[in-house]
């Protein structure tokens, strides 16, 4: 009778030691699976990312979705106003709504006819434009304009190339009727354009459908719109180069209605308050903030507005919230005159007109040459922005120094001095925006997807794909992370802790991490497309790849 229990206790003790082993081992196997991503959340990020081109997709048949603007409230009927060009018939523009929407849907919205004065529109609103688009999410419920590139490669990529081409032929319409491509299609951005990227978009499009009748179309608005920054004010006359200049005046309308903190500041409060607790050297401080009255000036205002124009708000590039950028020739809108002139060339050469051709080749020459001239650095071996007033370069890293590489201004010599030092912006999430904290959230320690973009293409360009791969994992095994634990993708994130979590950073501008998102998704799909197939496997490395911490040779 004694042998039985003495045998049960022994199986018991076998019995609670291998659950204790088979407990551990599934422990080890559960973090093993927490380092690495399976092939199905990677395919389920790619079914996100398809899912949200037409998710973040607004037409004019939906306006009743398109028009609502997260940073405004609606008129206190609860309309949303929506404006159409001077140059539109607005009988027929609402007969075809009409006959488009819902009469549920209609009465959401309140047609107008753009002013001709725009500073008199008093109720701000959704700019009409003919064509579906894809916004980038969130509080931006409205098509931006470098965004908007971004998304098209994701398009293209993707082959959404319906899509794809009505992007580029609405901004075609804006530069017709609005004089430019907007900063997006609300009238508080009339005043201003973004970065361009017209070209390669229009080339995106035409390398995949080859219709030579479409592309000899959209040569007026091209030339159009180089003339919107190759003339005063955007061009710098001490220079031949050019600069972001927004032409309206005073407080952006979209920050004091939609950049407020819990306690009811917006982003001007906080600048005032920085400006009395601070000793800025950066610049003339009293040609944007008057001390004793403890008021912005009209100045600031204006180089506000400006820095916003360049799609970089804010940060410290040009000083304290870089309103002092009106005083500089930016490198990033440069190299990208640089390409838009180089595109067109090529875009008249397909069209045979060869003598055109040359002239725009001429200009990217000369530009190329101005560029290497005033903003490369031998000393950093970086390209900086250059202060014409001050006839200098603002040594202040940031990631628009890969844009020479991307689109191919700079030489061999310059392209491996910009790779040594790589370990200025490189951290484990990917590429720092720039290398100093500051509380804006286009400095350290955020990364972003358009830059990340740029700086790894412009590495591939100049065959420097061990770095490319290697920064590409691990920005993308970041996304994918947050992707796993959130479920959603968001527009910028800290590369330095790999997480997607920033307010708590952030003390200037407004201090959310939007879902969507258009840009990121983009790199996201054509990144990992970019990949060479045996490196692909580590982006599924959720922890990300070691980087190195010594120069690169």
């Amino acid at each position: 009778m004694t042998a039985k229990p003495k045998a049960r206790k022994h199986f018991l003790f076998l019995l609670t030691i291998l659950l204790l082993i088979s407990s551990s081992f599934a422990s080890a196997g559960s973090e093993s699976a927490a380092d690495k991503a399976s092939a199905a959340q990677l395919r389920a990020i790619q079914e996100y990312i398809k899912q949200s081109w037409h998710t973040l997709t607004r037409s004019s048949a939906e306006l009743a979705k398109a028009a609502p603007d997260p940073k405004f409230k609606p008129m206190a009927d609860g309309r949303w106003p929506v404006y159409i060009s001077r140059r539109e018939n607005i009988e027929l523009i609402q007969q075809r709504l009409r006959a488009q929407m819902s009469a549920k849907d209609f009465a959401t919205i309140d047609i107008r006819q753009l002013p001709t004065d725009v500073t008199d529109v008093e109720q701000h609103g959704l700019l009409y434009l003919p064509y579906p688009y894809v916004v980038p999410g969130g509080r931006f419920n409205e098509m931006y304009g470098w965004d908007s590139y971004f998304t098209q490669v994701g398009l293209v990529r993707d082959n959404e190339m319906v899509l794809a081409k009505n992007m580029v032929d609405n901004f075609l319409y804006q530069i017709d009727h609005y004089g430019k491509i907007l900063n997006a299609n609300r009238t508080y951005y009339l005043s201003r354009s973004q970065p361009p990227f017209l070209t390669q978009m229009i080339l995106n499009v035409y390398r995949k459908e080859r219709n030579i009748r479409w592309l000899r179309a959209t040569v007026p608005a091209i030339e159009k719109y180089y003339r919107f920054w190759i003339e005063e004010p955007h061009l710098t006359k001490q220079t031949g180069l050019s600069r972001y200049y927004d032409f309206g005046n005073g407080p952006a309308p979209e920050v004091l209605s939609g950049e407020r903190d819990d306690k009811g500041r917006d982003h001007y409060d906080h600048v005032k308050e920085y400006y009395r607790t601070h000793d800025v050297k950066d610049y003339d401080l009293s040609t944007y903030y008057d001390k004793q009255k403890d008021q912005l000036t009209d100045l600031f205002y204006k180089g506000d507005r400006s820095m916003r124009e360049s799609g970089f708000d804010p940060s410290n590039r040009f000083g304290p919230f870089s309103v002092d950028i009106i005083h500089y020739d930016p490198v990033c809108l440069n190299s990208l005159l640089y390409l838009m002139e180089t595109d067109t060339a090529e875009i008249l050469r397909i069209l045979g007109r060869v003598r055109e051709a040359r002239l725009w080749t001429t200009r990217a020459a000369e530009r190329r040459q101005k560029i290497n001239e005033l903003m490369w650095d031998k000393q950093d071996g970086l390209y900086y922005d250059y202060n014409f007033a001050r006839k200098e370069v603002r040594r202040y890293p940031f990631a628009t120094t890969f844009y020479p590489l991307w689109v191919g201004v700079a030489d061999k010599s310059q392209a491996a001095r910009i790779v040594a030092n790589l370990n200025v912006f490189e951290r484990p999430g990917g590429l720092l925006t720039s290398t100093i904290v500051t509380g804006s959230q286009w400095d350290a320690p955020f990364g972003w997807a358009p830059t990340e973009m740029i700086a790894i293409q412009g590495l591939r360009r100049y065959g420097y794909n061990k770095e490319a791969d290697r920064i590409t994992a691990n920005f993308l095994s970041l996304i994918l992370k947050e992707f796993i634990q959130h479920n959603t993708i968001v527009e910028k994130y800290d590369v330095e802790r790999r997480e997607s979590e920033v307010s708590a950073g952030l003390k200037f501008g407004y201090k959310s991490n939007e879902i969507g998102f258009g840009w990121t998704n983009a790199a996201f799909t054509e990144l990992y497309a970019q990949l060479p197939q045996r490196e692909q496997q580590n982006v599924l490395k959720l922890a990300g790849l070691k980087v190195p911490k010594e120069k690169s040779e």
